[in-house]
């Protein structure tokens, strides 16, 4: 079997990361929302994954003081991690398509 290049837990975040610049606890909450709760990340999983993709050059972090006066951090897409999220994402079609496509044939059998 063919492995994915980049696991699908950075692929959510830069997802998420495509549409606008966000802080840690914004993207756990998002991500819940956009994926109707199926995925509930936690601070310990997103917080290596985001330093993991600082590392690789996919993001950027910079802090801003929010409207209540806290200061966050927040996380910027890169141009490199635009287009490693093009790859990937295309690369989740053809995976997630091969899947559908053993399910669908498996759907007609008998497996009384």
């Amino acid at each position: 079997m063919k492995k994915q290049s980049i696991d699908h837990t950075k692929l959510l975040v830069l997802s998420l990361l495509a549409g606008e610049d966000m802080y840690g606890y914004q993207m756990i909450v998002e991500l819940g929302r956009r994926s109707n709760h199926t995925f509930e990340m936690k601070e310990g999983t997103l917080y290596p994954v985001l330093h993991g993709l600082e590392k690789d050059g996919y993001v950027e972090a910079y802090q801003q003081e929010a409207p209540t006066g806290r200061v966050r951090k927040y996380y910027h897409l890169t141009r490199k991690g635009g287009a490693a999220l093009k790859t990937e994402e295309k690369a989740w079609e053809t995976y997630s398509g091969a899947v559908n496509a053993v399910l669908r044939s498996s759907a007609g059998l008998n497996l009384a």
